[in-house]
């Protein structure tokens, strides 16, 4: 054991100096790109974001900043669950439904109940947000998002970070990058999702043809890995490109530089932590009861 330790140690050491290294060799390489010649016109023409004809009310409101944080919350529940699915050997423990239906382990059930929690929280987002007129922070409303959005990307990478503010509006990459996480990345999730589900009709067999099982599961994987990826690159943005006004941002909802932020998003984080670690048959079972009978075959 002490030995594999050890291995599991080197192993952690050896890939994060790589980590290291490929991130200074993607840095040296993005500031000698920006002195080629032409380069520093182009950015110069397109600094990273554009003028919107659109101009929503600045700031965060209520329902932002929590729909916020539950997609967050969701989102890191149904990962841990995803995995436990994909990886269990036997369940712990199965679920079976009131009204009857397929008996199916306990994490499925959970993951599935959680899905549905993600879906509602995000048809809530996006009917506020065309609503209160908010969509424009996000939504691209021209093509010069495109130029721009590089123009940002090749700024992130020589850490020379591009001029925002973020109370008002979000520079091209990120309303792209936005965008793609609310109206591409979480409907394929969804329809993929419900695909593999037991909701899914097994003997539409014409159905089925259209919309093979193996296709669905070739989509959801990489869509969560996406997410994954989003959530912790997006992370250590908030917390490179200025942590404490961006914390207030979504979790104060002031453009204040103070700790209120801070301390609401760490609360936050200990609240993701204990239900990741409470995502477990002993606890999960009496809540699971309520809903159907819990067996351990």
């Amino acid at each position: 054991m002490a030995r594999t330790r050890a291995q599991l140690v080197r192993r952690g050491v050896i890939w994060a100096f790589g980590a290291l290294c490929t991130m200074g060799i993607i840095v040296l390489a993005a500031r000698g790109v920006t002195t080629l010649p032409g380069v520093p016109d182009v950015l110069r023409r397109f600094p990273g974001e554009y003028e919107s004809p659109w101009h929503p009310e600045p700031g965060f409101p209520a329902w932002a900043r929590w729909s916020h944080y539950l997609n967050f919350f969701f989102m890191v529940l149904i990962v841990r669950t995803g995995l436990q699915v994909r990886h269990q050997q036997k369940p712990p423990a199965f679920f079976t439904p009131k009204r009857g239906g397929k008996k199916i382990s306990i994490y499925l059930w959970l993951h599935t109940s959680i899905d549905v929690l993600w879906l509602l929280n995000g048809v809530i987002f996006v009917v506020l947000l065309f609503v209160s007129g908010h969509w424009a922070r996000i939504v691209p409303t021209s093509w010069e998002v495109f130029p721009n959005a590089l123009s940002a990307m090749l700024q992130y990478l020589t850490l020379e970070w591009p001029t925002e503010n973020g109370w008002v509006n979000y520079n091209s990459l990120q309303q792209l990058m936005y965008f793609t996480v609310v109206f591409v990345a979480a409907p394929l999730a969804a329809i993929s999702g419900v695909r593999m589900s037991e909701w899914w009709p097994k003997d539409a067999d014409r159905l089925n043809a259209m919309y093979p099982a193996p296709i669905a599961r070739a989509i959801h994987f990489p869509v969560m890995l996406f997410f994954t990826v989003f959530v912790v690159v997006h992370v250590t943005l908030v917390l490179a490109t200025g942590a404490l006004r961006n914390l207030n941002h979504m979790f104060a909802g002031t453009d204040a530089v103070n700790w209120i932020g801070f301390l609401w998003f760490a609360g936050g984080l200990l609240v993701a932590a204990a239900a990741t670690w409470a995502a477990r048959p002993l606890i999960l079972a009496p809540i699971a009861s309520a809903f159907g009978r819990v067996s351990e075959r």
